[in-house]
């Protein structure tokens, strides 16, 4: 069985004359008819009973016509489901952002893809560490993620540039220096620090003795924690003041300031990259439609 005589079946089922449906089918009338008792033989009934003006279908043809447009419609179904799959506008994709990402940029990303791409099934995963990443792109627990650059863990990953953050200062609300436009970070020299953690788990805590270093002094003393919103909140808490990109503003915590830093002569502001990462060879067209509309919100 054909899906061709299906189709032609259907249609003369609806006009009920064959010169009109040979018509409609853009097919010649003996044609349709053949299709028409090759169908019958195949089912072993009649599907119509003729007569010189017009065709009626019997009660087989009747009940054989919602079997028919039920098969049709189902590979009309799939076939634009497949299409969707090949174009990149359907598909699941799992995307990871690191803790400052999570706050601005995961959500306008969720309204973004929701509104270009409805029939994508997207993933997201917040506050998550740049080594994390790297790893749930290596087991494919992610497609895409939003990270920091690290040239020891980029091997296997294609990676794009998609904004360059300023670090601002957080104090506590009772700061002596809170309610200032702008301060040089050597200001800060003999605070305690809150930062990410060390090694190779953040990349963002090697930046941060970095610009402390440019500024002159190195944090002592240092508490390390995980996530960025626990960062700010140990900030309110009074326990130190801290570095972190300029999104972080967007968390609204209460009983912190955030306060710009003075460049240090003939020192570049203290900045963060945040880059797109996918894996090397992934020809995924749902992962490159999602990467396009990330990019485009940025």
């Amino acid at each position: 069985m054909e899906l061709r005589h299906l189709r032609s079946f259907t249609v003369l089922a609806d006009e009920r004359h064959f010169g009109r449906a040979a018509a409609r089918l853009h097919i010649a009338q003996p044609a349709l008819s053949q299709q028409i008792k090759q169908l019958e033989r195949e089912l072993g009934v009649s599907l119509f009973t003729r007569s010189t003006r017009r065709v009626e279908p019997t009660e087989a043809g009747l009940r054989f016509a919602e079997h028919a447009r039920t098969v049709l419609g189902d590979v009309a179904r799939a076939e634009a489901e497949m299409e969707l799959l090949a174009s990149g506008h359907a598909g699941r994709v799992s995307v990871g952002f690191i803790g400052t990402a999570t706050y601005d940029v995961l959500p306008r990303v969720a309204r973004e893809v929701r509104r270009e791409l409805p029939d994508v099934e997207l993933e997201l995963h917040g506050e998550l560490l740049s080594p994390q990443l790297v790893a749930g792109l290596g087991d494919h627990t992610y497609d895409l993620a939003l990270m920091r650059p690290d040239p020891l863990n980029s091997a296997d990953l294609t990676v794009q540039p998609l904004r360059s953050e300023r670090l601002v200062a957080v104090l506590p609300s009772s700061h002596a220096l809170a309610d200032r436009r702008r301060i040089p970070l050597s200001a800060l020299s003999h605070e305690a620090f809150v930062m990410h953690p060390s090694g190779h788990r953040s990349s963002m805590h090697a930046r941060v003795l970095e610009a402390c270093a440019d500024a002159g002094f190195t944090p002592d003393p240092v508490l390390e924690v995980g996530e960025t919103a626990t960062l700010v909140v140990f900030v309110a808490a009074g326990l130190g003041v801290a570095l972190v990109p300029e999104p972080v503003r967007s968390l609204g915590l209460d009983g912190v300031s955030y306060v710009a830093l003075t460049d240090p002569p003939g020192v570049d502001p203290p900045s963060v990259d945040l880059v797109l990462a996918t894996r090397s060879g992934d020809h995924s067209p749902a992962v490159a439609q999602v990467s396009a509309a990330i990019r485009s919100c940025l």
